[in-house]
């Protein structure tokens, strides 16, 4: 475990069970070519953890905000570039084990591998915690420098999920459903289709496809934000 130890400084967090940090390190393309377990059941508990410890930091520091607007400033706070950032100033590129093909991809310098990685190590620590006040104030430590004295200066910048869900919201009084359609490629160049649903009386369904699910659902909600724009 030595070779972490870089990582369990600035997380202030040494692992008790080793293989947990090994699977959350583990890309789909090294997985398959080894035969191991890949990360992305850690990456899909990693994101319910982050974003309900996010909630609880927001609902604590602002409260007099509307849900509108923590929803937003989760949003600034909670995407793949950001938390890109983050594992960057974790080093977990030099960690992570890519297959060949990914590897010469440059998949170490990955936004969507990166932030899933993030996500995923974050899983792991709460399965070897089982402590959700740990996990808080580790991540609690690392978004503090995001975190603004005042809740508009993050919801000022609007992503397109954001405009759209607004403009939904406001128009139909409801928002829209994304849904992950099929993943396909090879795990270096893997492609994800996705299909958001509009609330609007035709329930209206526009598809897009990206090199990661976070960004399929933006570029999705840019093209029905068009398609609302051209009306």
């Amino acid at each position: 475990m030595t070779k972490y130890k870089s990582l369990f400084k600035i997380l202030n967090y040494s692992f008790k069970n080793k293989d947990l940090l090994i699977q959350a390190l583990t890309h789909t393309s090294y997985a398959n070519e080894t035969g191991t377990k890949d990360n992305e059941r850690l990456e899909f508990l990693g994101d319910a953890v982050l974003e309900l410890a996010i909630s609880d930091i927001l609902y604590s520091q602002f409260p007099q905000a509307e849900e509108g607007k923590l929803t937003k400033a989760r949003a600034c706070l909670v995407n793949e570039t950001s938390l890109a950032n983050l594992a960057r100033k974790l080093e977990l590129g030099k960690f992570i084990l890519l297959g060949k093909g990914e590897e010469l991809q440059g998949g170490r310098e990955r936004n969507s591998i990166l932030a899933d990685t993030f996500e995923a190590i974050l899983g792991a620590i709460y399965l070897d915690s089982k402590n959700f006040s740990q996990i808080k104030k580790i991540i609690s430590k690392l978004f503090f420098p995001l975190l603004p004295k005042k809740i508009n200066t993050l919801t000022e910048k609007k992503d397109y999920k954001t405009q759209l869900q607004e403009y939904t919201q406001e128009k139909f009084g409801d928002r829209p459903i994304y849904t992950l359609i099929e993943s396909s490629g090879p795990d270096h160049a893997k492609i994800f289709k996705v299909k958001v649903i509009l609330p609007n009386p035709q329930k209206t369904e526009v598809f897009a496809e990206e090199q990661s699910i976070k960004k399929a659902e933006q570029l999705a909600a840019k093209k029905a934000l068009q398609l609302f724009r051209q009306k």
